[in-house]
């Protein structure tokens, strides 16, 4: 006698195509709808960061000039920094330096400094800026982000 077995229909495990279409297009849909949000929130976060990047470094300076009888160091971005970065008091003792780094903007490019300051008729403290979000240095203008004029209060 033959033992025939009866067939039970088999489960299918996993999705199928068509199940995996539909919920990559729900994913593409979402990320349509975020990713340029995000973007514009990145190139905001990047002006902020360049801002208190700004900052910092006008505040070494400052800390310069209050050890070195209220004289901003005079000079380009690159002299500046070496002297910021030596760690020499007015005396010529060695302290810590006022600078750990090279002071960058959030593109990664370095600041610019200026004093006497050229920019900004009625200041008193050196300009320091970016080149901003194009990487093009203006002088201050354009893009350019600055720690003098009105934007700058």
């Amino acid at each position: 006698m033959k033992n025939y077995k009866t067939q039970q229909p088999r489960r299918r495990s996993g999705f199928t195509l068509l199940e995996l279409l539909i919920v990559l297009g729900i994913i593409l849909a979402i990320a349509a709808m975020v990713v340029p949000n995000l973007l514009g929130r990145q190139q905001e976060a990047n002006i902020k960061q360049t801002k208190i990047n700004i900052a910092n470094f006008e505040q070494a300076v400052k800390q310069y000039a209050a050890s070195h009888n209220a004289e901003f160091p005079q000079g380009g971005q690159t002299e500046v920094v070496q002297i910021l970065m030596s760690g020499e008091s007015a005396e010529g003792q060695m302290i810590q330096p006022y600078l750990e780094a090279i002071p960058k903007d959030a593109w990664g490019a370095p600041l610019f400094y200026e004093f006497p300051n050229t920019k900004d008729p009625n200041a008193v403290k050196p300009a320091i800026w970016s080149a901003g979000p194009d990487k093009q240095n203006q002088d201050g203008g354009g893009d350019d982000i600055t720690n003098w004029g009105a934007a700058n209060l």
